[in-house]
């Protein structure tokens, strides 16, 4: 239970209580007709000293970007971008310097038409569809250098081929032997 502001502090439920009030018709019958005209009666104030503080709508704002939802997609280095489970493309027109690997302001307004804004300026996007493939864009990988070359560069070249070594105290033994 809210505490109103600090003005119920657990009232409604005593009050239901004693009322005896056991289901939510009940329940409800008695806060239209006892508890809500007690409670307005008791704690409500008249309002006073009314003033419009709107600010009125000056010919730079958009209404309609200021109420639509907005999500801020990355633009593919293909000039797409995903939003909404779909794949969009900015037209040629729309396409600037810069604008790979960024991200795009798409407006959706309150009638369903979908906008993109970059750098804030709305630029012009089409919906991609289903049959049309989109080039992906070529990654430059350097080419892998094997440095092993599977066991067959020259410097290992007899390197398997080697006598078994004796062990280090037979090398030792013979060598002091020798001596």
């Amino acid at each position: 239970m809210e505490r109103s502001f600090q003005t119920d502090q657990d009232r409604m439920i005593k009050q239901l209580r004693l009322a005896r009030v056991t289901t939510m018709s009940q329940a409800n019958e008695f806060l239209e007709k006892e508890y809500w005209p007690e409670w307005n009666e008791r704690f409500a104030k008249p309002v006073s000293g009314i003033a419009d503080v709107h600010r009125p709508l000056t010919p730079h704002t958009d209404l309609a970007a200021s109420l639509s939802h907005v999500e801020h997609p990355m633009i593919y280095n293909d000039y797409t971008f995903s939003f909404a489970g779909q794949k969009y493309q900015i037209v040629r027109e729309g396409v600037v310097a810069g604008m790979k690997r960024q991200r795009i302001r798409v407006e959706v307004r309150l009638d369903g038409s979908i906008y993109a804004r970059f750098e804030g300026s709305y630029i012009s996007i089409k919906e991609c569809v289903a049959g049309a493939q989109i080039l992906p864009a070529v990654r430059k990988t350097s080419a892998r250098k094997d440095h092993n070359a599977g066991g067959k560069s020259r410097w290992m070249r007899d390197f398997w081929n080697q006598q078994q070594t004796p062990p280090l105290w037979r090398a030792i033994r013979e060598s002091n032997a020798q001596s």
